[in-house]
């Protein structure tokens, strides 16, 4: 019989978490699983192709094609789950019932709703995807009033899964649940990736140094400190063309910089891509500028397809890159101090440019899908 797992998580934007879902249950083995994916919005980039491998069920429907009658009822049905109703009585109307093992896919809400679960019967899981020490965002959201709140919710679960060490030590120092946090790796399709990385896009500028970088635009990663360090490598003559692949709630604010400060010929928002890998394999340098991560999924992404990287220092990027063993690492710092003497090396060093790139092929070479998927398919079971 198989074992009926649900996965819930809030949408399926273009995040890296949702990105990491859809490797997940492509993968897992439906001989064994029963799988359930339950948003709480139905929405985002990667519904249709979650659709077509497990059963999907949204709590509060997409309202696009409703009557007038239909959106009312939508702003009332979200409205009562992210405001009016406790969480015991959301999980008890609108969560599906009756799984062997209940995972909240990502902190914050769904964390702090599968928590009050009166499902005895099922192991749960919750599974946290960047460093909460650093990026405490639903305290800051105030999902939680404190840690000891969101702490609380940690205690109900069976188990706690992290992207990364780091993540794991950071976790445990401030929520402590020791004995039940452990590190598991996200499923890299090192295949999929390396064959969609051939897809055929719009030729590169030549002569330039292409650098790409992917990524939600938002703070945490860090782009307006980006834009000011191509700003300055503007002002000093280097040649070069960013292209930031994503989409998100800063997008006219770093439209608005790029436009100031005459940048267009220096970087292009390219928006949301399903695929990015095209860009990245296509790119001499993958940039990752942020403030705070949990495992960053493109580092391994641009890895895997051999691109070198330069990274500012935080969780997740240190331990893919081995703390600068295949690719550079540069201080985490808001003025972009060292990501700016970092680029400069690497636009104008060659040789240290090219020994980067032979070591990021060999990194990618040691990611394993079926190891990780192993690990994840032995805590469903």
């Amino acid at each position: 019989m198989r074992k009926k797992i649900l996965i819930v998580i809030e949408s399926l934007s273009g995040g890296g978490a949702e990105k990491v879902l859809t490797t997940l249950i492509k993968h897992i083995d439906k001989a064994l699983f029963d799988v359930t994916v339950c948003t709480i919005v139905d929405t985002g980039k990667y519904v249709d192709e979650v659709k077509s491998d497990v059963c999907y069920k949204p709590v509060i429907q997409n309202p696009d094609h409703m009557s007038v009658w239909g959106k009312l009822g939508y702003v009332l049905k979200y409205k009562l789950v992210y405001r009016w109703l406790p969480m015991y009585l959301v999980y008890r109307l609108f969560i599906p019932k009756g799984c062997d093992v209940e995972v909240a896919f990502c902190e914050g809400f769904v964390t702090k709703m599968l928590a009050k679960s009166n499902n005895k019967k099922a192991k749960k899981i919750a599974w946290i995807h960047t460093n909460l020490k650093y990026n405490p965002w639903p305290q800051k959201q105030s999902i939680y009033k404190s840690v000891e709140e969101e702490t609380a919710s940690y205690n109900e679960f069976n188990n706690i899964i992290t992207v990364s060490k780091t993540v794991e030590n950071s976790f445990k120092e401030v929520y402590g649940q020791k004995g039940k946090v452990f590190t598991i790796y996200n499923p890299i399709d090192v295949a999929d990736i390396r064959i969609r990385g051939q897809e055929s896009i719009a030729d590169f500028d030549k002569g330039v140094l292409n650098l790409v970088t992917v990524g939600r635009l938002v703070p945490q990663k860090g782009y307006d400190i980006l834009l000011r360090v191509v700003k300055q490598l503007k002002e000093n003559g280097f040649k070069f063309k960013l292209r930031i692949l994503g989409e998100g709630e800063l997008y006219k604010q770093l439209f608005a910089y790029i436009k100031e400060n005459s940048l267009h010929d220096y970087v292009e928002l390219i928006g949301f891509k399903k695929n990015p890998y095209p860009y990245i394999a296509r790119s001499d340098l993958f940039v990752c500028s942020s403030r705070s991560e949990g495992y960053s999924l493109v580092i391994a992404e641009a890895l895997v397809l051999g691109i070198p990287v330069i990274s500012t220092y935080c969780s997740g990027p240190n331990e893919l890159l081995e703390d600068g063993k295949y690719g550079m690492l540069v201080k985490n710092s808001e003025d972009g101090s060292c990501l700016y003497e970092g680029l400069r090396l690497l636009i104008t060093d060659n040789e240290q440019l090219t020994g980067y790139r032979k070591r990021a092929a060999e990194r990618g070479n040691h990611f394993s899908l079926a190891k990780i998927m192993s690990e994840i398919e032995n805590l469903f079971d």
